[in-house]
């Protein structure tokens, strides 16, 4: 499956998305239901918006019954809420594991944030469609699930915080840095660099994508030349 976004084809993948709190049996079944339901609802909607898309298509693309839906969630809201949390919890928890992996591997807070870019990349690359409607979602003010993408917005970007501050406690970058304004543009900074190179330098690998960036932490985070 694809969609259409900035002229560009792109694949929708949200139905892959790993789950971090599957269990054994009628607990997994459930949420394979569920992840079905989300690649449905996320490929209609980048399709032809929200306002635009029904349950019953939904549940149609989806291959289930109209009632399951509702069975799974409350509604169609609810429905892309839990799909804006589940999203952003697995880019989450993809920008802590990238930072816990060079703490234990002896790297610095700068080789942190290289690696925390590196896996948001990675992560938007895997979920493409997903990331053009959370950061679209982000700049609008009148959705019923507004307070619920700030909440999980914001746990993103504590995870960079995190890593700021300990750079900060441990000399590494100037006390001067504001920490929630920096995390919150270098997670910004991927998402959009991230948006861009999908849509308009398709030809470019990741690996280019994510060298460019580096250079430019190292050069603005870090205060190296």
């Amino acid at each position: 499956m694809s969609v259409r976004i900035s002229g560009e084809t792109v694949p929708v993948t949200i139905g892959a998305m790993e789950s971090s709190s599957t269990t054994p049996g009628g607990s997994s079944r459930r949420e394979a239901t569920r992840q079905k339901l989300y690649e449905a609802a996320v490929t209609l909607i980048a399709e032809q918006g929200f306002s635009a898309t029904t349950v019953d298509e939904i549940a149609e693309r989806a291959g289930v019954a109209k009632g399951t839906v509702y069975y799974n969630f409350a509604s169609k809201s609810v429905l892309f809420e839990e799909l804006l949390r589940h999203g952003v919890g697995l880019l989450t928890a993809s920008l802590r594991e990238a930072a816990e992996r060079t703490a234990r591997e002896g790297g610095t807070r700068v080789d942190a944030l290289d690696a925390m870019i590196r896996a948001g990349l990675v992560f938007i690359d895997r979920y493409p469609a997903f990331t053009q409607l959370y950061v679209a979602e982000l700049w609008r003010t009148n959705r019923a699930w507004q307070s619920t993408l700030m909440v999980v917005r914001q746990e993103a970007v504590a995870v960079v915080e995190g890593v700021l501050r300990e750079g900060i406690e441990g000399g590494e970058f100037s006390d001067e840095i504001d920490v929630p304004l920096t995390a919150a543009a270098l997670v910004g900074m991927v998402l959009v660099a991230a948006l861009d190179w999908q849509s308009f330098q398709p030809e470019r690998s990741l690996d280019d994508v994510h060298s460019a960036l580096s250079r430019l932490l190292q050069g603005r985070v870090s205060g190296r030349p």
